[in-house]
């Protein structure tokens, strides 16, 4: 496995880091593992076929007509 130095890190950066790697019971180095994992892994983004496809049913489009009083009518 290839190995990552990083330097010149500020130490609030720093305390922070281990903060959150205490809050998930994983040492500093594991967390910072996680971090670029979850930072550099490929998503999968779906395609805007499926997001419309995905929408739920809400009715038909006569359900979302708007009530149109009838035109009166006008001399010139």
């Amino acid at each position: 496995m290839a190995q990552l130095i990083v330097r010149d890190l500020e130490k609030t950066l720093v305390d922070a880091l281990k903060r959150r790697a205490a809050v998930h019971g994983r040492s500093a180095e594991a967390e910072h593992r996680e971090i670029l994992r979850a930072a550099l892994k490929k998503r999968t983004s779906k395609t805007f076929k499926e997001h419309l496809l995905a929408m739920p049913n809400v009715g038909d489009d006569a359900d979302f007509e708007i009530a149109r009083p009838r035109a009166r009518r006008v001399t010139l």
